[in-house]
């Protein structure tokens, strides 16, 4: 039997995977972005706030956005900071029109996308890769050959690793979010605010938030950092802090549930993923590029991703023979930041410091320059921090004069 050829098969439509497959249609080269879901409706999770910048890096058109937002909020369980800009600092993405916009890229560049398929193996047969894929519709085994084949997975890794045990050590999350829609009045209220909450009180070893989406939509989302999942196991649901902030923070009255969704996020400590293997190379989550410290992914995932088209065009055009080079270029991106996160994200969420030091902090970062929290922020420019401490000593040395200076 022939088999259907593609150079590239990409498992996986998420962001990275999305774009990857994007980049590489449109390069003239035949890509198969496949995806288990049926509808990009379904595994919609994704709270999907990022930077202005974002939607011209990487051209991305206006019906894909759920809301542009010019206020940055931090709530903790004593202090409230706002820090604003009369433009638009960023925008909350519609998470399925913005995949399944990248699909339609994909679609008009001469590739392919299947939807409702199942990665469920490969193998090597002649020198060629043949993937099988299982169609759910009506459990059809579906076999292709690839000359590339990418791990786009996010934490599954279902390609790069046979077995569990082969996995390096994870430090994991699990989030769930909630879209809701409220009353105008309340929508109004926080319609350009991207506000996060920490501290025992909103998020005991993680952080929540209320993201603004379309009109009179908002999305109510909690998460929870951890190394071991039995040391959560005795922990009140995620739920009981969504309705915490619906409730006590919103205070509506009369909203209304539209979706509830969830995910998981397993990330690499060290980043000691297997980037690369023979043909195969692994994109997105599947080498860990969300930010563990904020759990942005979006952004960076789609950076990787055209890292790796870089390189799966070298490799099919015979100038490269493996892809080594593309996993030391992905330890130049990522290694320095993502290490400095990773080492905050444990002393946060899992060594759980106290709320009087997450007080302190937001309190230190309050005399900060918009700007500059938004470089800290989304940019992990962590040495901009020095830049709060003349406003914070000088409020300190105001204290002091008032307290004891008569």
């Amino acid at each position: 039997m022939t088999l259907k050829s593609f150079d590239i098969v990409i498992v996986g439509s998420g962001p990275a995977g999305g774009h990857c497959a994007r980049i590489l249609a449109k390069s003239g080269r035949q890509v198969l972005l496949a995806e288990q879901n049926d509808t990009f409706d379904k595994n919609d999770f994704s709270s999907a706030a990022t930077p202005l910048g974002t939607l011209s890096q990487f051209d991305l058109p206006d019906p894909v956005i759920g809301s542009y937002w010019h206020k940055l909020t931090i709530e903790t369980s004593k202090v409230s900071q706002t820090w604003e800009s009369p433009k638009s600092l960023g925008v909350v993405l519609n998470f399925a029109k913005f995949r399944a916009f990248l699909a339609s890229e994909v679609q008009g560049n001469g590739s392919e996308v299947w939807l409702g398929c199942r990665y469920i193996k490969h193998s090597q047969v002649n020198g060629e890769t043949i993937v099988e894929f299982k169609q759910l519709s009506d459990g059809q085994i579906i076999q292709v050959s690839a000359k590339v084949l990418v791990d786009a997975t996010g934490f599954a890794r279902a390609i790069m690793y046979e077995k569990e045990n082969d996995k390096p050590d994870f430090l994991s999350g699990t989030g769930i979010e909630y879209l809701i829609e409220v009353e105008p009045e309340i929508y109004n209220k926080y319609a350009n605010d991207l506000i996060f909450f920490l501290g025992d009180k909103w998020m005991p070893k993680g952080y929540s938030w209320i993201f603004p989406m379309e009109q009179n939509r908002l999305k109510v989302g909690a998460g929870r950092i951890f190394l071991d999942p039995k040391s959560v196991k005795n922990l009140e649901p995620l739920k009981k802090y969504i309705y915490l902030l619906i409730d006590e923070y919103l205070k509506s009255k009369s909203y209304k549930i539209i979706d509830k969704h969830g995910s998981t996020l397993k990330y690499s400590q060290g980043l000691k993923d297997i980037y690369c293997q023979d043909n195969i190379i692994a994109i997105g989550d599947t080498v860990s590029t969300v930010n563990f410290l904020g759990g942005e992914g979006i952004r960076h995932g789609m950076d990787g991703a055209e890292i790796a088209g870089k390189y799966i065009q070298k490799y099919l055009d015979g100038k490269i023979s493996d892809f080594r080079g593309y996993e030391t270029e992905m330890h130049r991106k990522f290694d320095k930041k993502w290490h400095i996160s990773e080492r905050l994200a444990v002393r946060k969420y899992i060594d759980d410091v106290d709320d009087v030091l997450t007080d302190k902090t937001i309190d230190y970062l309050k005399y900060m320059k918009t700007e500059d929290v938004m470089d800290i922020l989304f940019e992990y420019k962590f040495e901009k921090i020095s830049r709060g401490l003349g406003g914070y000593l000088i409020r300190k040395i105001q204290g002091f004069i008032q307290k004891f200076g008569g």
